[in-house]
């Protein structure tokens, strides 16, 4: 409901300070760098087809045309295309959009870095990210722990997540959540007990990389065979004081896989009964011309700075959060 009242920010100016310097930080570290800053639209003919992440669109007529536009919960799409044009390593600062429940660490509208390093693999992009923090921090000892996501798993849950039965995992979510019996997606088992159980365990002491995903959730990344001859996704997530920081990828670059992913993810939805979007068709495209090797990651500004200023909500760390803007 909408107060006229509410007019003051909901982070106080110390904050905000703090917020301004955090920004100024970022952007010296990657001109140091030479990592060019970008600005991509916030408006988009084409959208995300993860079934798990919704959108909020926007409606318009144009020239006799009925169009949809969706608010990007990233700005992932438009800067590959970037990279495909040969633009070099690149970053952004930026709002991005997910129509999902408001809550201590969620918000419609939260802020965003991203970059892409050309050239870099996963594990070279994860050496990046630990060097930003020590230097946003100013701590030249801040080392950050790496994990495997079976490792995670097997000393948090007893469980092993690429071999333990559907009966096995729809228990172990069942005994921490009281749901999951009846589940028969393994994915979807596996991250309800990821985040009922594994966050809150790593990253209590100093950032947790996560790696080595099960090549099921995979999304946007490539896969490989592990030294187990597991196939595993080459992506990351970062954790920190049982909360994700960050999420990254050893990015696919094989538009066809790619259209692939698209087509099952599509598949997901309706077996969700989840509205159809638009896939972006300019990101296929910008694929097959060619786009170079290189690893990207995603990393939210708001969640950092609740921890760089002990704040347990992010309202506490936004100008205006959702409730007032």
């Amino acid at each position: 409901m909408y107060n006229a009242s509410l007019w003051q920010p909901s982070a106080d100016l110390p904050v905000l300070r703090k917020r301004a310097q955090l920004l100024k930080t970022v952007r010296a570290f990657f001109d140091a760098h030479d990592v060019m800053e970008v600005d991509t639209p916030c408006l988009s003919l084409g959208s995300i087809s993860d079934p798990h992440i919704e959108v909020l669109t926007s409606h318009t007529r144009s020239q006799g045309e009925d169009l949809t536009y969706y608010l990007q919960t990233s700005p992932e799409y438009a800067m590959k295309r970037l990279l495909c044009a040969g633009s070099g390593s690149i970053y952004q600062l930026g709002k991005v959009f997910r129509a999902e429940d408001v809550g201590r660490r969620h918000s419609i509208e939260f802020t965003m870095l991203e970059w892409y390093r050309v050239g870099f693999d996963h594990w070279q992009l994860m050496d990046e990210i630990q060097a930003l923090l020590a230097y946003i921090l100013d701590d030249d000892t801040l080392m950050c722990e790496r994990l495997s996501y079976q490792d995670a798993f097997l000393r948090h849950t007893g469980l092993d997540p690429l071999s333990a039965s559907l009966c096995a995992l729809q228990e172990c979510a069942h005994k921490h959540t009281e749901y999951g019996l009846q589940e028969t997606d393994r994915d979807t088992l596996l991250e309800l007990i990821f985040a009922s159980v594994v966050e809150a365990a790593i990253g209590t002491e100093q950032p947790c990389f996560i790696h080595s995903y099960p090549a099921s959730q995979a999304a946007l990344a490539k896969t490989h065979m592990d030294d187990n001859d597991q196939w595993v996704a080459a992506r990351f997530e970062l954790y920190w004081q049982g909360m994700e920081l960050a999420n990254g990828y050893h990015e696919l670059t094989d538009a066809e896989e790619q259209t692939h992913r698209f087509e099952k993810d599509k598949a997901s939805r309706n077996e969700m009964k989840l509205a159809d979007r638009q896939f972006d068709e300019r990101l296929l495209s910008a694929l097959k011309s060619g786009m170079p090797e290189c690893a990207g990651v995603a990393l939210g500004i708001d969640r950092l700075l609740m921890l760089m200023c002990e704040k347990k909500h992010i309202a506490e760390v936004m100008p205006f959060a959702h409730s007032r803007s």
